[in-house]
């Protein structure tokens, strides 16, 4: 997408205004401001003008007790926005808005780009959700260099809702491995892929017991993105769960249709590798390092088992309980593994339970942890900014207790009670250093169009995580 700082508008691109715009005035004759004046007073949020084909948009953005909610009410005007002009099949768009706040500009532009993803790799149809829209131009007091920073933020979630969209038939855990590569390499930041053998070498038993039941053999990738000059002296760590296709493993997913989003299962490692491609696009001056196990989980070959003993890349002694509990075995030892970098934070991002999904839906992202207060509002600031936002779940010892083993140092399961929690509890035993696990169960893949989350992947997390570590 070609987005550029203009004062001019060109005659075939439709125009955008805020209602509270002095600007608007040369645009509009009389009757046409009246009826805008009309529409405010009625409270509709978008006036349309068409003059002959060159569309005008006008919009009137309602005062909010939070501004963050005014933030995300200009996102999905600009989602209202492009849908009409889509279908109008316009290419090129201008916003004039000289007088207007940057952020409310800036929300908008970014709603309107969101809204123009569409995933059309399988359609022999090249029209079928083409979007038309190819070029932005902005007159506000937004510099070039921040459009540039929203653009390739914009790529980056396109790119993590490209992975989470692609079937197993594409993306196994070694093409993931290729996919982040390519990325690596267009973007600046390292990549390095472990195949099996080096991960047998690591003694990574939760990856390994996992990708016993496939045909694909795993990978652990170690992305790192470290300019020269950082803000952080220890560095972050953000790991993501790449189980690219689950099937429940020996205990099958038992329920109608509970297979049918299980592509999705990786959103959370496709959420780090985003946020690693935007952050190295835009050159923030932080330290990330980003982990990705990457599997499949089936019930083939020599599947793991309910009641095996797994030894995991620490040491400990794990009883299986449910092989569908299997996103926290292949975290676990990826966490295990963030130990040697004495990380600042660890943070990970996971579709990991169903407990998650079902105590808030597709509206927010579980957060626990034991990081102090301080990086944990940090950390839910930058999601009411970008509207991906946290609810916090207690971490109380209790919880600990439920995933203690009889026959072992702790067990994959921790009961009908907390279960979103007790996966949380189970992870942290893995760490020794400040942690939050996200739990993306519930946004990161929708059935129906939310406004400018497109149907499929989302890319939830890649926003959250970018804006995170630039105002840390």
């Amino acid at each position: 997408m070609k987005i550029q700082s203009s004062k001019n508008h060109k005659k075939n691109q439709a125009l955008v205004f805020w209602s509270s715009d002095s600007n608007i005035k040369k645009y509009l004759n009389a009757s046409q401001e009246k009826y805008l004046r009309k529409n405010i007073k009625n409270k509709k949020d978008i006036t349309t003008i068409d003059l002959s084909g060159n569309f005008i948009f006008i919009l009137a953005v309602k005062k909010q007790k939070e501004i963050h909610l005014e933030w995300e009410q200009c996102r999905k005007l600009g989602a209202q926005v492009f849908d009409q002009i889509n279908k109008e099949q316009i290419k090129s768009i201008h916003i004039e808005a000289p007088e207007t706040d940057s952020e409310q500009v800036k929300s908008f532009t970014e709603g309107l780009l969101l809204s123009s993803y569409s995933f059309t790799k399988y359609h022999s149809d090249e029209q079928r959700n083409k979007s038309f829209l190819k070029e932005i131009s902005i007159n506000s007091q937004i510099e070039q260099a921040i459009l540039d920073e929203i653009n390739q933020l914009y790529k980056a979630v396109c790119f993590s809702r490209d992975l989470v969209n692609e079937p197993l038939s594409f993306l196994t855990a070694e093409q993931l491995g290729k996919e982040i590569k390519k990325s690596s390499k267009q973007y600046g930041y390292s990549a390095e892929i472990l195949g099996k053998k080096q991960i047998e070498s690591l003694k990574m038993g939760g990856l390994l017991a996992v990708n016993r039941g496939s045909f694909n053999p795993p990978t652990f990738s170690i992305l790192e993105w470290k300019p020269s000059s950082v803000k952080n002296s220890k560095p972050f760590v953000i790991v993501g769960k790449g189980v690219v296709f689950d099937t429940g493993g020996l205990s099958l997913k038992p329920t109608a249709g509970s297979m049918d989003e299980m592509k999705s299962d990786m959103a959370g490692a496709a959420a780090v590798i985003g946020a690693m491609q935007a952050i190295a696009a835009n050159k923030l001056n932080v330290h990330v390092i980003a982990l990705v196990p990457a599997t499949d989980n089936r019930p083939g070959n020599n599947a793991y088992a309910p009641q095996d003993i797994i030894t995991m890349h620490d040491g400990t002694k794990v009883e299986v309980l449910n092989t569908d509990a299997e996103g926290r075995m292949i975290l676990a030892d990826a966490l295990s593994y963030a130990k040697q970098f004495e990380p600042e934070l660890v943070i990970d991002l996971a579709t990991l339970t169903g407990a998650a999904h079902a105590a808030i839906g597709p509206y927010g992202i579980v957060s626990m942890g034991n990081a102090p207060k301080k990086q944990k509002t940090k950390l839910a600031i930058s999601g009411e900014k970008v509207f991906e936002r946290l609810v916090e779940f207690p971490f109380w010892e209790e919880y600990g207790d439920l995933v203690k083993s009889d026959i072992a140092d702790i067990k994959n399961l921790g009961g009908p009670v907390g279960g979103a929690i007790t996966a949380g509890k189970f992870l942290e035993h893995f760490t020794d250093y400040p942690y939050i696990h996200l739990d993306i169960a519930g946004p990161a893949y929708i059935g129906s169009k939310d406004s400018y989350r497109t149907k499929g992947g989302t890319g939830v997390g890649v926003r959250l995580l970018y804006d995170f570590f630039k105002n840390y």
